[in-house]
């Protein structure tokens, strides 16, 4: 976990950012890792008022992305792109705001989320999204 939140102010370091929220996804959050699975951290941010403000937001990249190193896979999304993804009641975004293992939280954005999910959850939309991850893991596993 040290390691984790040491990773974490790096990337708030060197990209300029604010991550409010940080936690586990994958086999670790849903209680049945194997002895060599990794850590997959996944965040959201916040980048400064300038940068939303600018006329090319639009442009930017809103994905911030680490390499795999030392058991670490960790990458998160901008605060808009998330917002945009909610809206789209996104099952892996509804999987980190419901992770059982929260490395960083901050400010109270999430539990604004939280709060929001009955009105944006579509069961519709995470079936098609488990559906095609389904079919395409059948796919590759035939292959």
């Amino acid at each position: 976990m040290e390691e984790i939140i040491s990773r974490l102010n790096e990337i708030e370091k060197d990209e300029n950012v604010t991550i409010f929220y940080a936690c586990e996804s994958g086999s670790r959050a849903w209680g049945f890792p194997s002895k060599d699975s990794d850590y997959d951290v996944r965040f959201l941010y916040l980048r400064s008022r300038d940068w939303y403000l600018s006329i090319d937001v639009e442009e930017k990249r809103d994905v911030v992305e680490r390499p795999i190193s030392d058991m670490l896979d960790i990458n998160g999304w901008d605060l808009r792109k998330a917002l945009k993804l909610f809206y789209k009641s996104n099952p892996p975004l509804l999987e980190w705001l419901n992770s059982s293992i929260i490395y960083q939280q901050k400010l109270t954005i999430v539990e604004k989320l939280k709060e929001l999910v009955p009105e944006y959850y579509s069961p519709v939309a995470c079936k098609h999204h488990y559906q095609h991850m389904a079919e395409g893991n059948y796919r590759v596993s035939e292959g």
